[in-house]
């Protein structure tokens, strides 16, 4: 049997929206999908709690979407998303947010390093957090992996402000508004907790068990630092300057007009005192033009950038609603 939109078949109907939806993208882990569903489900049915568990198979190679079948068609909660190639793991997510129903949603890996006995510690952080991010403070993982993290989560934490130790940890859990408010692409998933704390949510940490992998071999390179470093260049851009472009490209272009304008002033003098400029200084000459016209250059896209905005202005970009009290939704509580 093959799993279509047209031909889906559930076992039990689930009635109402689940509380908890559990997203678990999966990119060849065949071998560790039945056990990790069966933590999953021994940790489940002691919650009082209507939930779902959404795999996302994100264009495996093996068998993954074999086993998925035969999960869904073994328990009325598990949901599955077969997307038609590898597209990486922000679009997974994407993809399980977007079939996610309940008000909290956990985000976990496939492979077994994530122990499913923490979700009631999950759940009970997030009464008083929008996102809890889990921290694996001692991981599992060889030091080609463990090393450029830290790297990594150091210069976000640095950078941002935000004290998390691990932001790119796959075990988190949302309020469902979270999720709601943000944009996700590209591989933005790295910085769900940066972009969520600028939009005001509040952000908490959670320390969990990290387990040594069981099966296989991780799917991520060394390469993904140089990824993350480009992406985090991105986010600290969209955070902080979608709204002002002007402001960071006018600061950018004052700063090269200026040492522009004193390479010139420089000149300038020793033109008064009698010296061979062109001559002498001719590379200082060309520099002092090249920072100018650079200057230039970057004012102009800094009004480029506050034209576009202007023209594309949202009043929703502009600010996320924690909540609303209107007459229009009927008279106040007594």
């Amino acid at each position: 049997m093959t799993l279509t939109e047209s031909s889906r078949v559930r076992a039990v109907p689930i009635v109402g929206a689940p509380d908890l939806s559990i997203v678990v993208p999966v990119y060849d882990e065949a071998e560790s999908l039945e056990e990790l569903h069966g933590r999953l489900t021994e940790v489940l049915n002691k919650l009082d709690l209507r939930s779902e568990i959404i795999f996302v198979d994100d264009g495996s190679r093996d068998s993954s979407f074999d086993v998925l079948e035969r999960l869904y068609l073994q328990d009325s909660r598990v949901e599955v998303v077969g997307l038609r190639r590898n597209f990486g793991k922000t679009a997974a997510l994407l993809a399980g947010f977007q079939e996610a129903r309940g008000s909290v949603i956990v985000t976990m890996d496939s492979d077994l390093q994530d122990d499913p006995k923490e979700l009631s510690r999950f759940l009970e952080e997030t009464n008083e957090y929008d996102l809890v991010s889990g921290w694996k403070r001692r991981r599992r993982d060889p030091l080609t992996k463990t090393l450029p993290s830290r790297l990594f989560n150091l210069v976000v934490r640095l950078s941002t402000g935000i004290p998390l130790h691990d932001f790119n940890c796959g075990y988190k859990a949302y309020r469902r508004e979270v999720l709601e408010d943000l944009k996700l692409y590209g591989e933005l998933h790295r910085f769900i907790p940066v972009m969520a704390y600028w939009k005001g949510y509040r952000i908490g940490e959670l320390e969990v068990e990290h387990h040594a992998r069981k099966y296989g071999s991780s799917k991520f390179g060394a390469s993904r630092l140089f990824k993350g470093l480009l992406d985090f260049i991105k986010v600290l851009f969209l955070t902080r300057y979608m709204q002002r472009p002007l402001q960071l490209f006018g600061l950018l272009g004052a700063l090269s007009l200026s040492l522009g304008a004193a390479g010139f002033l420089y000149l300038f003098v020793l033109k008064l005192l009698g010296h061979a400029v062109f001559q002498s200084h001719g590379p200082l000459l060309v520099f002092s033009g090249i920072l100018v016209v650079s200057g230039l250059q970057l004012f102009t896209m800094g009004l480029l950038g506050e034209m576009q905005r202007h023209y594309a202005f949202r009043p929703t970009d502009e600010f996320s609603v924690k909540e609303r009290l209107s007459r229009a939704d009927g008279p106040p509580p007594d």
